[in-house]
């Protein structure tokens, strides 16, 4: 039986979510996220304007008249959605937590798949593979998908996107267009304000060049797209003296003084060169991302990312 709290999010997610579909994305995941291929449908007279290539010769030698052979997108798609469960990702400093944000972005993408006949599956991950729904369509899988990113409670505390993208790998076998939902906090790098920021960007790239490999391999298998959760609090340090902050995936403290504008200077340093070098991993490897952030309508970034693809496509 499902609580009443849960199955009353559930549908909010539900009715909000639908009627982004219907009133923002309609016709845009279609014409961006392609069939892999045409199959035959029917063989009808020929008008004025087709195509002369599909004429079938033999039913038109057939018949007397001209006839064209018919063909449709073999439409069925499978969407695969991973989201990072983590302990950094139920964080939020204004409006909805990145938790939250990663469900209402999963039901969006599962309604746009299922209102076009396309399978949706989920896998969930931190340090380890917590969650796998295998693809199927319908409402009620979709509504079993985002009750689980809602709700689920992980074992794991950090974050593995290698071995999630290892994972995914292993249990499709065919092309897939997978969203990464994750906010890309490489397990110990959360907390680095020190004023020396040599240590952090050796972490960093040690962290890239572990995910480069996999990201890269996972991409040319499928359309990959990633999809990454931000906080404003995570780039900028604000006045307030003493305080502690802690990393939620290892559970370390540092106690700073955020008084000290040197070392808010570093901190908002550190988390720009991050950025940057998450940009250049995406860019190196050839996939598409699309920055969502906790404090901004994350519409906008999903209507230019459809917009961006489908001019690329032209």
């Amino acid at each position: 039986m499902i609580p009443k709290e849960l199955f009353q999010k559930v549908r909010r997610i539900e009715i909000t979510t639908s009627r982004l579909v219907s009133d923002v994305f309609a016709g845009e995941y279609h014409s961006v996220f392609k069939g892999q291929g045409v199959e035959f449908d029917e063989v009808r007279e020929y008008q004025p304007g087709d195509d002369v290539r599909t004429i079938d010769w033999n039913v038109t030698a057939r018949t007397g008249k001209p006839h064209i052979k018919k063909f449709i997108e073999e439409r069925e798609l499978t969407v695969m959605i991973l989201v990072d469960v983590s302990l950094s990702c139920r964080f939020a400093s204004v409006n909805m937590l990145k938790s939250q944000l990663a469900a209402e972005i999963a039901a969006i993408l599962a309604f746009s798949a299922i209102r076009n006949n396309d399978k949706v599956g989920l896998i969930m991950f931190t340090d380890r593979i917590e969650k796998f729904i295998p693809p199927r369509k319908g409402l009620r899988h979709v509504l079993h998908v985002i009750r689980e990113v809602l709700y689920f409670e992980p074992e794991g505390h950090s974050t593995d996107i290698m071995n999630a993208l290892e994972y995914l790998n292993k249990v499709t076998t065919r092309k897939s267009i997978v969203f990464l939902i994750s906010d890309f906090f490489p397990s110990g790098t959360i907390l680095r304000p020190e004023k020396n920021g040599q240590n952090y960007r050796e972490g960093l790239n040690s962290s890239e060049e572990i995910l480069k490999k996999s990201l890269a391999i996972a991409n040319k298998r499928h359309d990959v797209i990633a999809i990454t959760l931000n906080d404003p609090r995570e780039m900028q340090l604000s006045d307030s003296g003493i305080i502690t902050l802690e990393d939620a995936e290892t559970g370390k403290t540092i106690l700073i003084d955020s008084s000290d504008a040197a070392l808010r200077r570093q901190y908002h340093q550190n988390n720009t060169e991050r950025l940057k070098q998450r940009e250049r991993l995406f860019r190196s490897v050839g996939t598409d991302y699309i920055d969502i952030s906790t404090d901004v309508p994350y519409t906008n970034a999903i209507v230019k990312f459809f917009a961006k693809r489908r001019r690329r496509k032209r």
